[in-house]
């Protein structure tokens, strides 16, 4: 059999020792995970400007980020941490659910408040306390109570996967690690920011899913099983799970544009 294939196919920022332990992603490996294009994980943890007008009456206007990355950039590439993951995906869940950017940073903002934390989506104080925080952003807008009741069934439409297992957290409340089949009995996959730099892997075994798919590419299930020393049940999990990355990058928005920045 040949070697097995060495990577997944998007670019890693180098290491660093301070990033070991906590997840490091390039910007394209976060949109691999997440499927938020690349380009709005960009404007999302940097900003962006825009112009508004004609002639004389044009203003420039800015949008600050949605949240700092714990990570500076490395040699002049941005990366993320396994805490800006969670974050991503929390934010990209809140606006496919129909939150609008205005209520989603009120309630960004409460939140770090409350918590005290630069990442609010990434504790687990969020998924218990979050909805009382949400209703009361709500409130203070203004919202009648049949758009309050449309809301709570949003923030539990994002908030459920988490309840189920999704997220794994640490004793101190925060994100440890992101099982990404919840509801599943038998996890196989894992999310952890201490095993392979926070790269997707067999749990029982520390092989990365896209390794696994991409041998079972060029060799076929059965040597790429024999190869792992995997069972045939954790390859085709891996293989899946790869295929659902691929699809969920090529869906698109179901959020309204304007709300999708």
């Amino acid at each position: 059999m040949s070697d097995p294939p060495s990577a997944t196919g998007a670019r890693r920022p180098a290491l660093a020792e301070p990033s070991l332990g906590t997840g490091l992603y390039a910007v394209a490996e976060a949109a691999r995970l997440s499927g938020v294009s690349p380009s709005r994980i960009r404007r999302w943890i940097k900003g962006y400007g825009w112009a508004r007008g004609k002639d004389k009456e044009r203003h420039q206007h800015h949008s600050p980020p949605v949240w700092r990355p714990d990570v500076a950039p490395i040699e002049g590439a941005q990366a993320l941490s396994f805490r800006d993951l969670v974050e991503l995906r929390f934010v990209d869940a809140f606006l496919r659910a129909g939150v609008s950017w205005k209520r989603l940073r009120a309630v960004a903002e409460e939140a770090s408040k409350r918590f005290d934390t630069t990442h609010p989506f990434s504790t687990r104080r969020f998924v218990t306390d979050g909805r009382t925080i949400y209703d009361q952003v709500r409130r203070e807008a203004g919202d009648t109570l049949e758009d309050l009741q449309t809301h709570q069934f949003a923030f539990r439409r994002v908030i459920s996967p988490t309840l189920q297992g999704g997220l794994e957290f640490s004793e101190t409340g925060t994100a440890l690690r992101w099982w990404p089949e919840p509801g599943r009995g038998d996890r196989l996959i894992v999310v952890d920011p201490r095993r392979s730099f926070g790269q997707p892997v067999i749990d029982k075994a520390d092989v990365p899913t896209g390794v696994i798919a991409a041998a079972v590419k060029v060799d076929g299930e059965k040597k790429a099983a024999d190869w792992f020393d995997l069972p045939l049940k954790a390859v085709r999990a891996a293989v899946k799970f790869e295929a659902s990355l691929k699809k969920a990058g090529r869906a698109k928005p179901v959020a309204k544009k304007k709300r999708r920045r």
